[in-house]
């Protein structure tokens, strides 16, 4: 027990200590983690073996992490990313596996070797990428959509990984694997119980897509039932219980059948990604996630084998060296072939160019399975944690250099920024394109923002003045005008700049005219809130004047026709008005039983007036024909 409390004692004083420094010093917390780990480890030597079996425990976090992960994505934004995951995902880690197989032969080793050695290294850090990636906010942009698409591609390669190193053995290896090599390594991980022991390649094939089934079906059917029972208890320990649960069933489950764990939650959090108890899944899972992932970090810098490395330090480094620059030229490459620009494709290239700690499950199975020499094993370790532990100073190498340069970059557009327009308008698609053109036409002076380079060098040979620059920047859109100007459309189709550029022009200009696109309903009433005066949805007025289309089809005047879809345009701005006071993002729409009873009171009262049920059918339909401010007669 003693010795137990000293070593939690020591984990947990590292953390304390290294982490805030760290931060401080603009390091980041996952490098002060692995600092933290080295300090207690091989600097002080005040942990030991121990630090193997609670690293088994620790990698927990990562699977707690992607079920995370998985919440906050929604299975149609999933399907939308089929091209990043396959195409990006696909060619990183087969271009990197060909290429790293290629390094290892002409070194001199065997093509069965050098084919493992280049599985091994083909795979990144989830943990520490996607840990950096949130703690910098730089998830959702399109550097980091991309190496989250590649990481998870990854995390479903180890599965053909594992089925494909036992049949790259050596017999000269054989009887010599067992109990050597990886330190880190977890291959013997849920070997005691499985459930496709002894079964052939089509029958372990079914067993895994009957658990991924019974993952996605539970998710969806028995999940909800379940957590509305146990929030009837209204105990909070009991819920938190219910979500650990569900996560460690989910993980013991894909291990039985020989899947990742991080798989399983993962496609379980985008099942549940549109669930009403999503926000409280989350808040419970996120302390365990960041205690088991920094615990994690730190047995990662803890279990580096300093002796080893001090003993073939220029091998060792230079591996390292090596391998992180051969991925990075492939990402780049990708990069540049998936059309990434500016800062996003040098944090997707310095992102992933380490090694992951999935390379310390597949050196173990390796050894374990006469694949790869216990001593090049141990080498190879060396390498896979010492390119995780240079990984942070890549970020900061990211932050420090290249996004300067970008910011440099767009602040020299700013400063051109020098005409001055009665409108400013933010994005330059489709969407505002028109807008544009109808105003020059008709006289008035625009000042266009776009974050496209290409479009804006594009718009400026057609002879369409723009200017290249983020107009969620409070300086550039004070730049453009924005304190002076009459009126802002915002037209850009990301939802959340779209709000903050509304939320800051509003507070700003609380007397300025700002237009809208909104992506659906939701992002209407969210941009309501913020402020906008007009809100505009991008299919609405299309659709509108389809439906125009289809009364003329049945034989209604054109007249008729037009008056009929003005009276339902008024009839639906109000609506949105009245339902957005009772909208809350954090409910799903259809389990919101107020706005839903509103919604069907609006509805019954639009078909009331449309078919000329109600007394005030006629009027309503003048009132609608009229210019602003009239009567009818």
């Amino acid at each position: 027990m003693t010795g137990l409390l000293f070593q939690a004692f020591v984990y947990l004083c590292a953390a304390v200590i290294a982490v805030p420094v760290a931060k401080r010093l603009g390091l980041g917390s996952v490098l002060g983690y692995l600092i933290a780990g080295i300090v207690i480890g091989p600097a002080l030597g005040l942990v030991g073996s121990e630090t193997q079996g609670i690293q088994h425990v620790a990698e927990f976090g990562v699977v707690m992490m992607l079920f995370l992960v998985g919440l906050e994505l929604e299975p149609r934004n999933l399907w939308n990313m089929r091209g990043r995951l396959l195409g990006l995902g696909g060619l990183q880690v087969g271009l990197t596996t060909l290429l790293v197989t290629a390094g290892a032969m002409a070194f001199g080793q065997p093509w069965t070797i050098a084919l493992a050695i280049g599985l091994v290294f083909s795979l990144s850090s989830t943990a520490i990428v996607l840990q950096t990636l949130n703690e910098k906010g730089l998830m959702k942009s399109d550097g980091g959509q991309s190496s989250f698409s590649v990481l998870l591609f990854q995390d479903i390669a180890v599965i053909p990984m594992l089925a494909l190193i036992p049949l790259l053995a050596l017999p000269e290896l054989a009887g010599h694997g067992a109990g050597h090599g990886a330190s880190h390594g977890n291959g013997d991980h849920g070997a005691e119980m499985s459930l496709i022991v002894g079964l052939q390649g089509w029958q372990v094939a079914l067993v895994n897509i009957a658990a991924i089934a019974a993952v996605v079906a539970g998710g969806h059917y028995l999940s909800r039932p379940m957590f509305r029972f146990i929030a009837q208890a209204k105990l909070r320990e009991i819920f938190t219980a219910a979500a650990l649960l569900l996560v460690v069933a989910i993980a013991f489950l894909m291990t039985l059948v020989g899947l990742s764990p991080a798989l399983g939650t993962f496609l379980a959090g985008v099942v549940l990604a549109n669930s009403e108890f999503r926000h409280e899944l989350e808040s419970d899972i996120e302390p365990f996630k960041g205690l088991l992932l920094g615990l994690f970090f730190i047995t990662v810098g803890a279990g580096i084998n300093f002796p080893l490395l001090f003993d073939n330090v220029l091998t060792i480094i230079g591996l390292t060296v090596g391998l992180m620059l051969l991925k990075a030229l492939v990402l780049l490459g990708l990069a540049f072939v998936f059309r990434q620009r500016g800062s996003d494709r040098w944090l997707f290239t310095l992102a992933l160019a380490q090694a992951g700690e999935f390379g310390f499950v597949l050196l173990s199975f390796s050894v374990q399975n006469a694949v790869i020499p216990a001593d090049l094993a141990a080498l190879l370790l060396v390498v896979v944690a010492l390119s995780m532990l240079l990984t942070p100073a890549l970020f900061i190498l990211f932050d420090k250099v290249v996004l300067p340069r970008s910011a440099k970059g767009q602040e020299r557009d700013a400063d051109e920024i020098t005409e001055k327009g009665a409108a400013i308008i933010a994005g330059m698609g489709r969407f505002g394109q028109v807008i544009n053109r109808v105003l020059k036409g008709n006289g008035y002076q625009t000042v266009v923002l776009d974050v496209s380079a290409e479009t804006v060098d594009g718009f400026r040979k057609f002879g369409i003045g723009a200017f290249y620059g983020d107009a969620s920047r409070p300086d550039l859109l004070h730049s453009a005008g924005l304190m002076d100007a009459s009126l802002l459309v915002v037209a850009i189709d990301d939802v959340e700049r779209t709000l903050e550029i509304v939320k800051h022009a509003r507070r700003e200009r609380p007397d300025l005219h700002i237009i809208a696109r909104a992506r659906n309903r939701q992002h209407v009433y969210e941009l309501y809130k913020a402020g906008a005066t007009d809100i505009v949805r991008e299919t609405f007025d299309s659709a509108v004047r389809a439906s125009r289309y289809a009364l003329e089809s049945f034989g209604v005047h054109p007249h008729e026709a037009e008056k009929l879809v003005t009276v339902f345009v008024d009839h639906d701005r109000d609506a949105i008005r009245r339902l957005a006071a009772l909208y809350d993002p954090d409910i799903p729409v259809f389990e919101n039983v107020p706005y839903m009873t509103l919604a069907r009171e609006i509805q019954d009262e639009m078909e009331e007036t449309l078919s000329n049920r109600s007394p005030d059918a006629h009027e309503a339909v003048k009132r609608a024909w009229l210019p602003p401010g009239s009567k009818p007669e």
